[in-house]
């Protein structure tokens, strides 16, 4: 939900979380922008500081609430001229709500934006598989919305958790791309054989080795989903910011 009206154009892409998982966001914010020269682009600002404390260890307990960096960060972005916020990872937005209060800046919702994909792709109904971390799937960040009622989910067991979807979103953080990929890989085919005829990869790290090219089933990359909106937002500011004066 967008908070306000604002005068800029510029993105800021509230980053680190993890750093690849960033990069990757502003690779596809470039591949989602029609531009032909450099000064067509978005601008966007990028706070990439790894130092926010561990999302998933935070919802379960054990250790620090992220939202005192997440913020540092957003505010970070706002002085430097960003009139909108996005975050590049799933489980950071448990605190969406409260971040945005804060900032008192408009910010796109990953969640949402995913899953509106998910059902324009796969149509209302349609039984979908969901691979995050297990803090987003133990919160119901993607059971709960409202769009969520429109898909039937099939989700992991635990021990393919634990053998095979947080390992391998580990392996990714850890630059370990080719384990993280097999592991994955796995986790989508057990999915896939339970009935799931697409599949929301829910957690940012995971499309950088699982894609529609080698996953089972077609995938909605959330990470997708949120840069086109944030460059639909960008270019649906222009027209009012640069107008030539009659």
């Amino acid at each position: 939900m967008l908070a306000a009206v604002v005068d800029t154009d510029v993105v800021g892409v509230l980053g680190g979380m993890g750093p690849l998982a960033s990069l990757d966001f502003m690779h596809k914010m470039l591949a989602a922008t029609p531009a032909a020269r450099d000064q067509e682009h978005v601008p966007v600002v990028l706070s990439s500081i790894p130092q926010v404390p561990d999302r998933t260890e935070a919802f379960r307990g054990e250790g620090d609430s992220p939202l005192a960096a997440m913020l540092a960060s957003g505010r970070r972005l706002r002085d430097a001229g960003a009139g909108l916020v996005v975050m590049p990872c799933n489980t950071a937005h448990l605190w969406f709500d409260e971040l945005q209060a804060a900032l008192g800046l408009p910010m796109l919702h990953l969640v949402d934006a995913a899953l509106e994909d998910a059902v324009a792709s796969a149509g209302a109904g349609a039984r979908i598989g969901l691979l995050a971390t297990d803090a987003t799937l133990a919160s119901g960040l993607y059971l709960n919305r409202p769009a969520s009622k429109q898909v039937q989910w099939l989700l992991p067991t635990a021990s393919e958790m634990l053998d095979w979807v947080m390992p391998g979103i580990q392996a990714v953080k850890a630059g370990h791309l080719d384990d993280a990929s097999e592991l994955l890989l796995r986790a989508a085919a057990a999915l896939q054989r339970r009935g799931a005829a697409a599949l929301v990869l829910g957690c940012t790290e995971i499309p950088l080795v699982l894609t529609t090219g080698n996953a089972p089933v077609p995938v909605i990359d959330a990470t997708a989903a949120l840069a086109r909106r944030a460059v639909s937002w960008s270019l649906s500011q222009r027209p009012s910011l640069h107008e030539t004066p009659q």
